[in-house]
């Protein structure tokens, strides 16, 4: 099985690197344009991967969208998928999500076992992520769609807590996810207690409008950090996050 993904997220983490992630759903993609848009300015400004997908998408463009990135560049393509019908092979690699904050075993371990024999065929490389939803302070489409309660934003302890029992069972990455146009993002407080708390790199995304606020989450212990929506709300938000990830990344070097 593949392991280049993987194994960038840990020599990233081991070596203190931070990296950039810009999430793509197709639903919200008006059109090839739109999306080349993202993916011209993805390239000029160094991003490092590609998400690509939501908790709902309703259209038929989701294997379109994965295919049209992959022809014209060379980042990382990932699936962050909202269920087992996501499942696109021209992609890299596929964020195999275990929603270990909630109580839905559909989530837990249901629909992997759809997904598992085809991906087992697929040359993905299949990321084991322990999925962990903040609450933001308003319900996100994430927290409707899987039917579960995110976990609340001042009770830190107990996202470290979830987080150890998914490194435990044997998960390579936590997410943790405040949801597609989060209020309010994951908090640095619970950030740091999670990254003290486990070794797996770890992902952070959800309600990263600015750049002080992606500058917080990097600060707080977060690996890599997803952005879409502020994107999509704020071309410059992509540009302005590149630049701060450069940032922090040269001063490893100095």
């Amino acid at each position: 099985m593949k392991t280049k993904i993987y194994t960038d997220f840990s020599e990233n983490k081991a070596a203190g690197k931070k990296s950039f992630a810009v999430l793509i759903d197709p639903d919200k993609i008006e059109g090839e344009s739109s999306c080349m848009r993202i993916v011209n300015m993805s390239i000029e400004n160094q991003v490092d991967y590609f998400l690509v997908g939501g908790s709902l998408i309703t259209g038929n463009n989701f294997g379109h969208v994965v295919r049209l990135i992959k022809e014209n560049t060379d980042i990382p393509v990932i699936i962050f998928p909202g269920s087992s019908m996501h499942i696109e092979p021209a992609a890299d690699g596929i964020l195999f999500l275990s929603l270990i904050s909630g109580r839905n075993p559909d989530l837990l371990i249901g629909q992997h076992v759809v997904a598992a024999p085809v991906l087992k065929r697929s040359k993905l490389e299949v990321l084991p992520t322990g999925y962990l939803l903040i609450n933001s302070g308003q319900q996100t489409t994430v927290s409707y769609m899987s039917n579960t309660t995110p976990i609340p934003h001042d009770k830190p302890s107990v996202a470290a807590c979830t987080a150890i029992a998914g490194e435990m069972l044997g998960l390579k990455l936590i997410y943790m996810d405040a949801g597609s146009g989060a209020g309010s993002p994951v908090s640095s407080q619970m950030i740091n207690m999670v990254r003290k708390a486990v070794d797996v790199p770890l992902i952070v995304g959800g309600g990263i409008n600015n750049a002080h606020k992606a500058a917080r989450a990097y600060e707080s212990g977060a690996d890599v950090i997803v952005i879409g929506n502020g994107i999509e709300e704020n071309p410059s938000l992509l540009v302005e996050v590149a630049e701060l990830t450069s940032r922090y990344n040269q001063q490893l070097n100095v």
